[in-house]
């Protein structure tokens, strides 16, 4: 199991890679554009990507700290360390988001604004195209890894790629009168950014605090329970550790069984969580039936 963890670790690293080349290049030139064509939409949209690349970076480093095999004081590992760079992403997210607003409302009551050129438009629209593009890659990817700070990555890619399009319907708006346009898109771009550092923290904040979803662990009791021998399921328990769930569950079965019999349960269990829901790490206590667990 912990060959597996690790391997879809470090395929995780290279989406993250992929990640923080992509947003280097479209921030830079999104902001160098942004200064000649004077688009406040531009802007934004460029300095989202600059906290993209420190976010990212973060998530890099969480992946490398998760790699870390168990120690004498860490005899888990250290997988929860990508939960913990999440985190740190969503606070670097929060800041620059309320910059951008800030930018955005202070141009949006200026009295007298002159339209951006439209090759800010432009260069939006084709880092758009590569940031969707980048999303695609990341997405497939995660899915392979069951990698939780790549996924936040790959949702992440895609408003980028979506905000990016607002950013070229806001300067291509202010061409035509409309100047309010391009600094109302990065008004929006401001709040796209702090409803995505909310999400990436509560997410990360909830497996933090041993978080986990009431309706995943009703189905996981309930594969349990349709496994021959298993005559009840008393207790349950489950959390994440990193992008890995792990279960603890109370068992009863029939009290005439002997050892090698209760322990075929259990590795049909574990077989199961394996199969049907990708949980690779179950902690079975066997009661007998018709006795309270101790």
């Amino acid at each position: 199991m912990q060959v597996d963890v690790y391997a879809n670790l470090k395929q995780g690293e290279r989406g993250v890679w992929v990640s923080i080349i992509a947003y280097v290049c479209c921030s830079l030139v999104k902001v160098g554009v942004a200064l000649l064509a004077g688009s406040e939409a531009l802007l934004a949209d460029g300095l989202n990507n600059t906290t993209d690349v420190v976010a990212s970076v973060a998530v890099l480093i969480g992946l490398r700290i998760s790699r870390k095999p168990p120690d004498h004081d860490h005899p888990y590992g250290h997988l929860r360390a990508e939960s913990i760079s999440a985190l740190v992403a969503s606070f670097i997210m929060l800041a620059v988001g309320i910059e951008v607003l800030s930018r955005a409302i202070s141009a949006l009551f200026t009295p007298e604004m002159n339209a951006p050129d439209m090759l800010a438009g432009w260069t939006a629209l084709a880092t758009a195209a590569v940031m969707f593009g980048v999303y695609r890659y990341n997405r497939r990817l995660a899915q392979v890894t069951q990698s939780q700070g790549l996924m936040a990555a790959a949702a992440d890619n895609r408003s980028d790629a979506l905000v990016s399009v607002g950013t070229f319907v806001g300067v291509a708006g202010s061409q035509f009168q409309l100047h309010w346009l391009d600094p109302l898109t990065a008004l929006v771009v401001g709040g796209i950014i702090l409803r995505t550092a909310w999400s990436i923290f509560r997410e990360a904040a909830h497996r933090l605090t041993d978080g986990f979803d009431r309706s995943e662990l009703v189905a996981l009791r309930s594969t349990i329970a349709e496994i021959p021998g298993v005559k009840d399921v008393t207790d349950i328990k489950a959390r994440y550790h990193g992008s890995n769930v792990l279960v603890d569950v109370v068992i009863h079965v029939d009290p005439t069984l002997n050892v090698t019999e209760s322990h075929t349960i259990t590795e049909e269990i574990e077989a199961r969580m394996k199969a049907v829901h990708n949980v690779k790490a179950v902690h079975i206590h066997i009661e007998p039936e018709g006795q309270s667990e101790h």
